[in-house]
């Protein structure tokens, strides 16, 4: 039995457990359609392409799983560039998947064909043109474990039209299963209990959280981290919600005065970038200790 090319990709996207696909309509992808419908996968029509991206990257903050967005070649996908970069800035962990003219007629004008890889690189994890129908399974899984592993953030699978219409033998076919692990990352003890000799130790720590605490796998134990240190807590990104507005230690108006007088600053899962000052001394007291946490270990130190 022979199934073509965009059935293999929609039955790798069924085993990832993506239940909806976010898309405009187009030519180069249309066989991925057709094998979502063979799959019972839903698909999601929009009028632009930028909310196909906006839409995977909406998905992705409210569900906590990927979002995926197709998009057809050229246009199609600068029109979903900027809704890729947001996932990028925030770290929402996404698969666009974009068409692309066949190969054969690469360099001569094909309908629609562009550099889509060198336009993505920048704003993506990974950014790869899959070389071979039958790779199209394993390129999909990939790109789900690249998404969401580490530091999550948006992937692009680009896919000429002649593979997702090639035919394939069904014995052929490669879909990895159980490709993705949810092993989560550990810090160092030595440096884990010398955090806690500061906490407790503090008279006046603070704790300002971000973004990572949503795509954390223990993040039940973060309020009883907080109240067994005492410690105010603000939060930006995707960590609003996290602590009841309620909660006693939950501030939202005095961060900048509550850094400038705390003598040690917990930064869990935020960069400190330009919302505090980019670390420095006008938002962080110079004298106060410094615990910062965070999935990439190239924001540990960057700008103090």
């Amino acid at each position: 039995m022979q199934i073509h090319g965009g059935r293999v990709v929609a039955r790798a996207l069924k085993r990832e457990g993506v239940p909806y696909v976010f898309t405009l309509c187009g030519g180069h992808v249309m066989s991925i359609y057709d094998g979502c419908l063979d799959e019972g996968i839903g698909i999601v029509d929009v009028r632009h392409e930028q909310s196909a991206a906006h839409a995977a990257d909406g998905w992705a903050r409210v569900t906590g799983q990927p979002g995926v967005a197709i998009v057809t070649a050229g246009p199609g996908l600068t029109d979903a560039v900027t809704g890729v970069a947001t996932a990028w800035r925030a770290n929402i962990p996404m698969v666009v998947i974009g068409g692309q003219a066949p190969r054969f007629f690469q360099d001569m004008g094909g309908l629609q064909d562009m550099a889509h890889v060198d336009l993505m690189k920048p704003i993506t994890k990974w950014a790869v043109s899959v070389p071979h129908a039958r790779r199209l399974g394993e390129y999909v899984a990939s790109a789900f474990r690249v998404a969401t592993t580490n530091v999550p953030g948006p992937v692009f699978l680009e896919m000429p039209l002649d593979l997702l219409f090639d035919n394939l033998e069904e014995s052929e076919v490669v879909v990895p299963e159980g490709s993705r692990t949810e092993a989560g990352v550990a810090p160092d003890p030595r440096y884990v209990e010398r955090a806690f000799d500061l906490l407790r130790g503090a008279q006046r720590p603070v704790c300002l959280v971000g973004s990572q605490l949503f795509w954390s796998r223990r993040r039940e134990a973060y309020p009883e981290f907080v109240r067994t240190f005492g410690m105010p807590v603000y939060v930006n990104g995707q960590a609003r919600g996290s602590l009841d507005p309620e909660d006693p230690h939950w501030f939202l108006q005095t961060r900048k005065d509550a850094l400038k007088r705390a003598d040690v600053v917990l930064i869990f899962g935020t960069p400190l970038d330009f919302r505090i000052g980019y670390g420095r001394s006008s938002h962080i007291n110079e004298a106060a200790k410094l615990i910062h946490v965070d999935l990439d270990g190239r924001e540990l130190g960057r700008n103090r």
